[in-house]
């Protein structure tokens, strides 16, 4: 059996900040042999670095197609909106966002936006009583649809939530979901 330091020593990785000669061998190998098995990528490119340090450094930092820098106003929005419908399902919101990870999106949120949410709500609680609003989806579309039965007489309730919300990956750019649920929503 092996002494403990001689197996620790075997493993020990890089755990420090990344730097630009580190990054650069992980691109170049990428960009020969793919995104494929982080062991190996790991081992292979000259890193001293596990698989998943790598994986999470290409996914997150050096992907040709991130987009980097400020997050717009309108991306603020549609992250807001998104959250609301979706909570903390981060993939399938920065889905939605071309070119943004869902890590940064889940820190941005984090750090910026519940904040600012959590400031709102105190504001609007403090200065008037507001009447208790259903608290997902299901319950607003439900409620749109009695009312327009009650108001046509038809009260026979068919409701699918799958009509009105689409989330498969196929257009995952497109926001015509948003847009339907949206227009459903705020229509009266």
């Amino acid at each position: 059996m092996a002494p403990k330091n001689e197996k620790s020593a075997k493993n020990m990785y890089n755990r420090g900040a990344w730097t630009a000669e580190e990054d650069r061998k992980l691109a170049e190998y990428i960009e020969i042999h793919g995104a494929k098995k982080w062991r190996t990528v790991a081992n292979k490119s000259g890193l001293n670095r596990c698989g998943k340090s790598c994986r999470l450094r290409w996914l997150n930092y050096l992907r040709p197609n991130i987009k980097r820098g400020n997050i717009s106003h309108e991306e603020e929005d549609l992250i807001l909106r998104l959250h609301k419908l979706l909570g903390n399902r981060w993939s399938l919101i920065a889905g939605r966002l071309p070119g943004r990870t869902d890590n940064e999106i889940k820190n941005y949120w984090n750090s910026h936006l519940s904040r600012k949410i959590n400031q709102n709500e105190k504001t609007k609680a403090s200065s008037s009583t507001q009447e208790s609003l259903p608290h997902n989806i299901e319950d607003i579309a439900k409620e749109k649809v009695v009312d327009s039965m009650e108001r046509t007489g038809d009260m026979e309730v068919h409701f699918d939530v799958n009509e009105y919300l689409d989330f498969s990956s196929e257009g995952t750019y497109g926001l015509e979901w948003v847009n339907k649920f949206v227009e459903f929503h705020w229509d009266s």
